[in-house]
């Protein structure tokens, strides 16, 4: 509704009058139109752009004389008079000579060239949105050095830095228009899902490493910032297709498409409105591994099996044959036995989706800087995310409404996040209770008749091994396969109405115990400030002051969190001062800021950060920086508050009043433990993961060992790094290094508790010496769960990057960069913990590419190549292959109608890679795009 009504009011014309008009050209030094150019008058919030042959026209009420100030990525910046209305202009933009004069804003909150920035950044502008080879801009974003960017999904890439990569990637931020894009129940960016359209982007900024002196808790171990077009500057209707292919063996080879357009215009001087949308589709890459990860040798004709992308098959028991036959031990014996499983494909739509609409009225009333704005973002999307479990996000909506007031010294804005999980699932869990739909899994004690799949298939093993009916007596391989078939008769068959029928009311079910279906509404309100004194204080220095104040609204029903009774409520405030100063004929630059924080259930945290970035040489062309800060994060909702039950562990948060607010459903005790307790049954609470549980690799090892898991509580990091920058006439350099200290390093452990008995083992089988708790382990009684807690180990991580960037040959652009990430943990003296650092070690990238090759033809080539690594999840571990990735672009502009069309493509060579375990493999996408006024 709200986009019906700003879409008509946009393509009304200015009706005001206007009392000057400047009609003008902006060129290079080349005499080639620069579109997009901003056109200000100096002094005031009044401008236009150029258009894509570099023509504008301004009208104004100002009455001349007047100065415009002319700027543009990748040029200097230029002036010129208006000394009278009517005027005609030709304005000449000089090409900078490299990326390093490029204007960022996030590393210091201010303004500064990339070249004086006290710590490492990354920019992405318009000119390398129009030259990048990959699909989008976003995926465009892995071809900068130093940035790891990982794909779940055809539309969920997840961004990170420095080490500790994960899809849930809870240490890195993404801020779009100064909004946190994390979805506030699952505490991580869905990549570019529900962002930015391309159209709207004017930059990214990603800063690498911790920033939580500026930006508080969720920024450690870096931060992306989005910065849109504003409709004041970026006026007109925009608009882009993209038509294409993805390749992959599993899919095959399916459609892909792209769509957006923007639309912008100032009524006035005071009143301008945008708005955007977008849509993509396309086939999302299958996840076909039948490997049993944990062992690798087995196959789906082992009676245990368990495959990868398999599901139903994680449940598993142990049937003692003679037991159960009434004979005598060691005359057929045992076996662990598992549930036959449904393929991921059987399970999910693989329909990759996005759609975005955003809006925004600015208003501004004195006709200057002072601005008021209204912005509202609303995207759904389909997906597919991998946690613990992989799940189908299906109809996944996220907005984020913001009220803002600011001006060229501060800024106040307030705005909700919302997310609703729509129709999204657990896979894991379709399958296992698509299948105890058909038939449940262990015998009835109220109705012994019933049908069970454990219960059948012990019988026809038993049967087949002591030749009843056949009298002939069977290899165990081959009474396990009969047992099988005789356990899956009358099975549902995927793709039979019954089995549709079935998977529908699972997944529509919020049960876990009887559906998939997970439910999430959970909301954050936020609000921050910040005031630049330095329009004050700018002849001693530059001081900034600012802070938030958030609240989480948790709200999933309980299928997520352990809110079945009521939606969770807490907050965490913070506040932050910077100072900046110039020394020594301006050559020395000192930053020093600190930010306080406190979350309601922690201790207040102090984060600082001191910088000094020194100039040297004749021409100020190289610079030596040094940083040290403290960085911290507080735990998030799902490390606090998650009650799951994620089917090989339950996950329990470890906020002090969560251990008793999770409670397991009543859990079937086998029948040696039935035995020993007297009962069928047993609920277990989250306070026993904590306090009465062994650790996991204890039990694999044959030698349990009690363990009490601490309450998490923040991680904290203290990161130093140097670096050196260099402008040498048409070469760049940037080279950094860093040493990250972790203590209180958040990760998970897996323990296991015992249904009977003290993982103390002082609680004996009465009349024998024979703990409980050991019977309970011997007899299967246990449930593992995952705990939420700190490390005490020493954990650092270090690394280095270098980028090169080099006009040669005249207007070629070449670069390359390679980085280094390296881990420093002892695995071996802390088994259980899990880092989580999921990053190669070394990696290198390359690009090649001219913009103007020839008249309106350009190109563009991308290498990515990523040494092996090891990758740790709860979902699986495993090693990761070497890589190689190609992508490239040629481009031709028609000004005539003022359009670019570009053919290009991802992974061009088709060589399929992973960047987890338990993905599907990244395939090649091909495409063709033609965008009318870029």
């Amino acid at each position: 509704m709200r986009a019906a009504l700003l879409i008509p009011l946009l393509l009304v014309g200015n009706f005001l009058f206007s009392q000057t008009t400047v009609n003008g050209n902006v060129v290079d030094q080349d005499e080639q139109p620069v579109p997009g150019a901003n056109i200000v008058i100096e002094g005031k919030a009044i401008g236009t752009t150029t258009d894509f042959d570099g023509n504008f026209i301004l009208e104004t009420s100002e009455v001349p004389p007047f100065v415009l100030k002319v700027t543009s990525i990748g040029y200097s910046d230029a002036t010129e008079e208006v000394t009278e209305t009517g005027a005609t202009l030709t304005i000449v933009l000089n090409e900078t000579q490299t990326f390093l004069d490029e204007v960022v804003i996030s590393a210091s909150r201010t303004p500064e060239r990339i070249f004086e920035s006290p710590v490492s950044v990354e920019r992405f502008g318009l000119k390398e949105i129009k030259s990048t080879s990959s699909e989008s801009f976003y995926s465009g974003l892995q071809n900068l050095k130093g940035v790891d960017v990982n794909t779940s999904s055809l539309t969920f890439q997840s961004v990170n830095t420095r080490g500790f990569a994960a899809f849930s990637n809870n240490r890195f931020m993404q801020l779009v228009d100064g909004m946190d894009n994390s979805a506030p129940g699952l505490n991580f960016v869905l990549g570019n899902l529900v962002g930015m359209s391309e159209l709207e982007v004017q930059s990214v900024e990603i800063l690498p490493g911790a920033s939580s002196a500026l930006y508080g808790a969720g920024a450690f171990n870096g931060i992306l910032f989005m910065t849109s077009k504003d409709p004041w500057n970026y006026q007109g209707i925009s608009t882009y297709l993209k038509g294409g292919a993805t390749s992959q063996d599993a899919a095959g080879t399916n459609a892909y498409y792209d769509f957006g357009i923007r639309v912008a215009h100032a009524f006035s001087e005071k009143f301008a409105a945008k708005a955007n949308f977008s849509i993509l589709k396309g086939e999302d890459w299958h996840a076909n591994s039948t490997l049993d990860l944990e062992n690798p040798g087995r196959t789906r004709s082992h009676p245990a099996y368990d495959g990868l992308n398999v599901y139903g098959d994680e449940v598993s028991t142990v049937l003692n044959f003679d037991d159960i036959a009434g004979l005598p031990s060691g005359t057929i014996g045992s076996a662990t036995v598992s549930r036959t499983g449904y393929d991921e494909a059987s399970l999910v739509d693989y329909e990759a989706e996005s759609v975005k609409f955003d809006g925004a009225v600015h208003y501004r009333p004195f006709e200057d800087d002072f601005e008021m704005v209204y912005q509202a973002r609303v995207g759904r999307g389909n997906t597919i995310y991998q946690g613990a479990n992989r799940y189908n996000i299906q109809d996944f909506i996220m907005q984020q409404h913001k009220l803002e007031i600011r001006n060229d010294n501060f800024f106040l804005r307030g705005y909700l996040t919302a997310e609703n999980s729509g129709n999204s699932y657990d896979t894991r869990f379709t399958a296992i209770n698509v299948n105890r739909r058909w038939k449940r899994d262990a015998p009835n004690p109220d109705n012994p008749a019933e049908p069970s799949w454990f219960g059948d298939y012990a019988r026809a093993f038993i049967g087949a091994k002591l030749g009843i009916g056949t009298g002939n007596q069977l290899d165990d391989e081959t009474a396990h396969a009969l047992a099988r078939d005789a356990a899956d008769t009358g099975r549902l068959i995927p793709g039979t109405p019954a089995f549709e029928n079935a998977l529908a009311k699972v997944t529509a079910d919020g049960d876990l115990t009887t559906g998939s279906r997970f439910i999430d509404n959970t909301k954050v309100r936020h609000i921050d400030a910040n005031y630049n004194f330095t329009h004050l204080t700018g002849d001693f220095a530059e001081i900034q002051v600012g802070g938030s104040f958030r609240e989480y609204v948790l709200n999933s029903n309980g299928t997520i969190f352990t809110d079945i009774d009521k939606p969770i409520v807490y907050g965490e405030y913070g506040a932050y001062a910077q100072l900046q100063k110039k020394l020594l004929d301006e050559r020395l630059k000192f930053t020093g800021s600190v930010r306080y924080d406190k979350n309601e259930f922690f201790d207040g945290f102090l984060s600082p950060r001191a910088s000094l970035v020194y100039t040297v040489g004749e021409q100020r062309n190289h610079n030596i920086r040094a940083s040290v800060q403290q960085g911290f994060r507080n735990p998030t909702t799902q490390d606090l508050f998650i009650g799951l039950n994620a089917g090989r562990a339950i996950l329990v948060g470890s906020a002090p009043n969560n251990l008793d607010r999770y409670t397991s459903p009543a859990l079937s005790l086998s029948t040696d433990g039935q035995g020993i307790t007297g009962q069928s049954t047993v609920v277990i609470s989250g306070r026993e993961a904590y306090e009465n549980a062994f650790s996991l690799n204890s039990v694999e090892a044959g030698n349990p060992t009690a363990v009490n898991t601490d309450l998490v509580k923040p991680e904290e990091v203290t990161a130093y790094e140097v670096g050196y920058r260099s402008q040498m006439g048409k070469i760049a350099i940037d080279l950094s290094g860093y040493y990250n200290n972790y203590e209180n390093f958040i990760s998970n452990t897996t323990v296991v508790v015992p249904y009977y008995g003290d993982a103390a083992l002082t609680e004996t089988i009465p009349g024998t010496n024979i703990p409980l708790a050991l019977a309970a382990l011997e007899n299967g009684d246990f449930q593992p769960f995952q705990t939420y807690t700190n490390s005490l180990a020493d954990i650092s991580s270090y690394g280095a990057t270098l980028g090169v960037d080099a006009k040669i040959l005249g207007d070629f652009d070449i670069g390359g960069s390679y980085t280094y990430a390296k881990l420093d943990f002892d695995q071996a003296a802390f088994p259980d913990f899990r880092t989580n650092f999921n990053t190669p070690e070394h990696k290198f990238k390359a690009s090649f590419g001219n913009t103007e090759l020839f008249d309106n033809f350009g190109f563009n080539i991308n290498y990515r190549w990523s040494d092996t690594y090891f990758w740790q999840s709860t979902f699986g571990d495993g090693d990761i292959a070497a890589y190689s990735v190609l992508d490239a672009q040629i481009n031709y502009a028609v000004p005539s109608i003022k359009s670019v069309f570009k053919l290009g493509g991802s992974n061009i060579l088709g060589e399929e890679y992973f960047s987890a375990i338990g993905t599907g493999a990244v395939g090649a996408l091909y495409y063709l795009s033609w965008t009318i006024n870029p």
